[in-house]
């Protein structure tokens, strides 16, 4: 029997105006927001799509589909807590979660800790098993170009047992 299982899961959107700019469930003042079809929390996608792999349950694509009107604008968060969910039906837990958000701007920093509270409670873990971190692209690409965000995640599973 497998007892661990890893993951990783990518997710980038669009920066536009008159969209709040929500990371791991943390409304960040900005100018701009990220543009998608629920709240487009690039951080917390990365991290379902991650979960949902180690898993072997697809992507949040198929379980959350864009052409579904009750997912429009929708928090990320309450996705993240029904992926945890179908973690656990599957026989396995969260043992830890790493997330980088790749960002020209805003500065994160100040907001990490808000970000791993808001993951470690949904996933109903200890914030030492979340890590977030941010870093720029020396402004390179289409994030140095203040286009858009996108974000890497890495989830190791646990089996559960009883």
């Amino acid at each position: 029997m497998i007892n661990f299982r890893v993951g990783h899961g990518y997710d980038v959107h669009r920066l536009v105006k008159g969209r709040k700019l929500i990371l791991c469930g943390t409304q960040i003042e900005y100018e701009f927001g990220l543009d998608g079809h629920s709240d487009a929390d690039v951080a917390a996608h990365a991290l379902m799509d991650a979960m949902l792999g180690a898993a072997g349950l697809g992507d949040i694509g198929k379980h959350f589909p864009d052409t579904d009107d009750k997912y429009k604008d929708i928090s990320s968060i309450k996705l993240l807590l029904c992926v945890k969910d179908l973690v656990k039906d599957k026989g396995y837990k969260i043992s830890n979660a790493d997330i980088t958000v790749i960002a020209q701007m805003p500065k994160l920093a100040p907001y990490i800790g808000e970000m791993r509270n808001n993951i470690a409670k949904a996933l109903e873990v200890s914030e030492d098993d979340v890590n977030i971190k941010a870093t720029t692209e020396e402004k390179l690409g289409f994030t140095g170009r203040l286009e858009g965000m996108s974000a890497h995640a890495v989830v190791l599973l646990e089996r559960i047992t009883d």
